[in-house]
């Protein structure tokens, strides 16, 4: 059965596969690795694969710092998440340490918490009680799970009247 799926497996040739990747990293910034998986889910091989991703980072389709700061732009603006999340996140993406630190730089600190402050606030009007420990935990965790430093959280809960 999987030589019957690997037969009918569309075959492209290098330059399909190259116009192809283009257009893949046109669409949005790529992490090397998500691309380099897309090739080969394609049914290249390992030099046809390496030799697209060349060209791609030479004809500057592919730029691994400019995909770490997108990422982390749009997932601190968009979903809302921590420095921590987006580090595990892009991790997984197999981004180097350096790119990471390099995207971290371009977040505004002042951004950073009026983000955690909207969340927290936002979380404290969805939880009623009364025990105000427990409602402070309960934000606590909802925005650590979120992925943001315990330091800041503490910093920003503790400004806040309960």
């Amino acid at each position: 059965m999987f030589d019957e799926e690997k037969r009918n497996k569309k075959i492209l040739t290098q330059h399909q596969a190259q116009l192809k990747a283009e257009s893949y990293c046109v669409y949005q910034e790529r992490a090397q690795q998500e691309v380099r998986d897309k090739l080969y889910s394609w049914g290249l091989h390992e030099v046809e694969v390496e030799n697209i991703l060349a060209n791609l980072i030479a004809d500057n389709f592919l730029n691994e710092e400019r995909f770490a700061i997108a990422y982390c732009n749009g997932k601190l603006r968009m979903k809302g998440w921590g420095k921590v999340k987006i580090k595990q996140a892009l991790k997984a993406k197999r981004v180097s340490e350096q790119l990471i630190k390099i995207a971290f730089k371009q977040i505004d600190l002042d951004e950073y918490e009026q983000i955690l402050n909207h969340i927290i606030d936002k979380k404290l009007r969805e939880i009623s009680g009364k025990d105000r420990y427990a409602v402070k935990n309960k934000v606590y965790q909802f925005a650590l799970s979120r992925g943001f430093e315990s330091d800041l959280i503490f910093s920003i809960l503790n400004s806040k009247e309960l």
